[in-house]
C-alpha cells in the first residue's frame, strides 16, 4: 500500500489509524478494497509528526478534530501543544541554572545545628513531608536516622541532594531517571552528569518542536484539500 510505504507504517497500522479516526474513512472500490488518496497520506504523515511532538493521545485528538470539519479546535489543540513545550523550555532553563548553582555549593564542616528535620526541609522546599519520604524510598535522598527507625535528620549534603531533586522534578524528570543519577552524583559530586542529562532533555524538546512544525505543515496540506471533490475510480489504490 502506497500510503503505508510513504508514511513509514505497516498496512495494518494504516488500517488501525483509519479505525481510530486518525485517517478519514477510505471509500471502497467495487471489489471492496480501500481506495486511499493524498488526504490519507497527509493525515498519516501529520499524525506521525504530531505523535512525536505531542504524544500519540494528543495527536489523535488533533487529527479527529481536523476530520470533524471546519472549526478552530485543531488550531487550539496545536497551540496548547506548543505552549506545553514552551513551559518545558522555561522550566528546563530554570532547572539548569538552579541545579548548577546548587551543585556547585561547597559543604563545609557539618555541625549538629546544620541538620534539618523532615518538616523543616519540606517547608523550605515547598513540598509535603510525604514527598520527601517518597524520594527516600526511591533512593534519591538518604537522611540519617538514629536510632534506625527514629526521626529523620537531613545533613547539609542531604539538603543539597533534596534541592537538586526538587528542581529536576519541577523540570519534568522522572523518578527512574533520577534514581540512576543521584547515587553517582552523591558519590562523585560531578555536575557534568546533570549537565549532560539537561542537554539531552534540551535536544529532545527541540526535536519535538520540529516535529510539531512538520505536523502542522502536513495538516496545512490536508486542510487545503477541503472542498475538493472526492476522487473517482481513477487512481484508486487497493489496501
Amino acid at each position: 500500500m502506497d500510503v503505508a510505504r510513504r508514511a513509514g507504517y505497516s498496512v495494518q497500522q494504516v488500517r488501525n489509524l483509519e479505525r481510530d479516526g486518525v485517517l478519514p474513512p477510505a471509500p471502497r472500490t467495487g471489489a471492496g478494497y480501500r481506495a486511499y488518496d493524498a488526504s490519507h497520506l497527509d493525515s498519516a504523515l501529520a499524525y506521525r509528526a504530531l505523535a512525536h511532538g505531542a504524544g500519540p493521545v494528543e495527536a489523535k485528538r488533533i487529527m479527529r478534530a481536523v476530520h470533524a470539519g471546519p472549526g478552530g479546535e485543531p488550531l487550539a489543540l496545536l497551540d496548547a501543544a506548543h505552549a506545553r513545550l514552551h513551559t518545558e523550555r522555561r522550566a528546563l532553563a530554570l532547572a539548569r541554572r538552579a541545579a548548577g548553582l546548587i551543585s556547585a555549593e561547597l559543604i563545609g564542616d557539618v555541625r549538629p545545628s546544620d541538620a534539618m528535620g523532615i518538616s523543616e526541609l519540606a517547608a523550605a522546599l515547598g513540598v509535603r513531608p510525604s514527598t520527601l519520604r517518597h524520594w527516600e524510598a526511591e533512593g534519591l535522598v538518604a537522611p540519617t536516622r538514629s536510632p534506625p527507625r527514629g526521626a529523620r535528620r537531613y545533613l547539609p549534603d542531604d539538603v543539597r541532594d533534596a534541592r537538586i531533586v526538587h528542581q529536576l522534578r519541577l523540570s519534568g524528570y522522572r523518578v527512574a531517571t533520577l534514581r540512576a543519577m543521584m547515587p553517582e552524583l552523591r558519590r562523585a559530586r560531578r555536575w557534568e552528569e546533570v549537565a549532560t542529562a539537561l542537554d539531552a532533555r534540551d535536544a529532545g524538546i527541540d526535536a519535538r518542536s520540529r516535529s510539531l512544525l512538520d505536523g502542522a505543515a502536513a495538516l496545512a496540506a490536508l486542510v487545503a484539500r477541503e472542498g475538493e471533490p472526492p476522487p473517482g475510480a481513477k487512481g484508486d489504490r487497493r489496501g
